[in-house]
């Protein structure tokens, strides 16, 4: 079961941190020599790693948009807004996915938190 996250530069440390508290595999764009790459490389490799893409950008829903419509395979983007979803309400909620969803039902979407 455990879905395994790709989380992109724009998302708050203390998210980061507090999943793996929790126990969930996360991957930083950071962590992962991508620092400053274009958004569709990002999702690409998030695919390409089959993880979850969690972002506070909103420029990600315009690519995971434009891939629904062109019919490109991708792996999920959850997104929630840095200003209206707290660190913790995004731990929580991101942790839950991690833990209950399955990766072959997180394909071509987009999740909005709060759950």
């Amino acid at each position: 079961m455990n879905v395994a996250l790709y989380i992109d530069e724009n998302v708050h440390r203390g998210i980061t941190n507090g999943l793996r508290l929790r126990g969930v595999d996360v991957l930083t764009v950071q962590e992962d020599g991508r620092t400053g790459f274009p958004d569709p490389i990002i999702l690409d490799r998030a695919t390409e790693l089959e993880r979850v893409l969690f972002s506070q950008d909103e420029d990600f829903l315009a690519e995971a948009n434009c891939r629904q419509v062109q019919q490109i395979n991708f792996v999920d983007v959850i997104y929630a807004h840095k200003l209206r979803v707290s660190v913790g309400d995004c731990i929580r909620d991101l942790e839950i996915i991690a833990k209950t969803a399955y990766l072959e039902e997180l394909k071509n979407r987009v999740q909005y938190l709060p759950l």
